[in-house]
């Protein structure tokens, strides 16, 4: 077993995993697995810019981070940033930053890139499994970029979009609840990106949908009448294209304060979770996906994956 540390560097929020892996078999052991709402993409749809005060955010969870990495003695460590800081103008800042706290470089991927990770990390734990069928369609929907992959044992075609959970919901600022006007605004933007998708990616030829990050998880979370956030119930759970319409309606329809007090909202995400849930129930409808498989394995567990197998640094 190797041991690992994997960074996930989004639009919304930065996460760790340690873990130690066995990259002949593809078992991983979480050993720390966390993760920090830093909005590294405040308003950079705006301004091309990362904003000074979603930096520090930014680096002050990279501190706490390091000391994690620290207490549990990974030294092979592989830090990747995603959409915000590909679009940023001053990107060169975070990376700086970034090589100052951790001694590592962060690598500005490109969305294909994350799409393979994305891909790697869901579909490893469902190998083998006789109650999911081949070929899948991984759909990671981030705060700036939402990431397609269609494959079977390895990635296939992929495809990044932006119609992130917090981009959307900066470009069209939806009131709470939104209007039907801002709905269909939203709306219009993803099915125009979906349009795109289709010209490379055959996302209705799937046959399972594998839904990732923390707009899907919430989703599932809200669908199965949890109490409070638990992993390892909604990991694999199979939400049904009823339920998320019925959770995406009540999340545009309710007030800020009535997604504040839902048990398995995260305080980052009470802002941006209407848009999100919005991204998958329209892929849902899009694809005719009559469920969606949660999963909580994602970018993350492909990146200590890739650590393991020696394809980093």
């Amino acid at each position: 077993m190797t041991r690992v540390a994997a960074i996930d560097c989004g639009t919304n929020s930065i996460r760790l995993l340690v873990a130690d892996v066995d990259p002949a078999t593809g078992k991983l052991v979480d050993l720390d697995r966390r993760m920090t709402i830093v909005r590294l993409g405040q308003d950079v749809d705006r301004t091309g810019r990362l904003a000074p005060e979603a930096l520090k955010r930014t680096f002050d969870a990279c501190r706490e981070y390091a000391a994690a990495i620290e207490e549990h003695g990974a030294r092979r460590v592989r830090f990747v940033a995603t959409s915000a800081s590909r679009d940023a103008e001053n990107r060169d800042e975070f990376v700086a930053g970034v090589l100052d706290i951790l001694g590592v470089e962060p690598e500005v991927i490109t969305g294909d890139q994350e799409a393979e990770f994305s891909f790697t990390g869901a579909t490893n734990s469902l190998d083998g499994r006789s109650d999911v069928a081949r070929p899948y369609l991984v759909v990671d929907i981030g705060g700036g970029s939402t990431e397609f992959v269609v494959g079977e044992e390895h990635a296939g075609a992929a495809r990044s979009v932006d119609i992130g959970c917090v981009r959307m919901t900066e470009r069209h600022a939806p009131s709470s609840p939104a209007t039907p006007e801002q709905i269909a605004a939203i709306t219009a933007d993803i099915e125009a990106a979906l349009d795109e998708v289709e010209k490379t990616v055959p996302i209705r030829q799937a046959h399972t949908l594998v839904g990732l990050a923390g707009s899907v998880t919430t989703v599932a979370g809200i669908a199965l009448g949890l109490e409070e956030y638990d992993s390892e119930a909604i990991h694999h759970s199979r939400i049904s294209y009823e339920q998320v319409e019925e959770v995406t309606t009540m999340l545009l329809n309710s007030t800020h304060d009535e997604r504040a007090a839902i048990g398995v909202m995260h305080p980052g995400r009470v802002d941006v979770i209407a848009a999100g849930a919005l991204v998958l129930l329209t892929v849902m409808r899009r694809t005719g996906a009559r469920e969606v498989v949660v999963s909580e394995h994602d970018i993350l567990d492909g990146i200590a994956y890739s650590v393991a197998a020696g394809t980093a640094g």
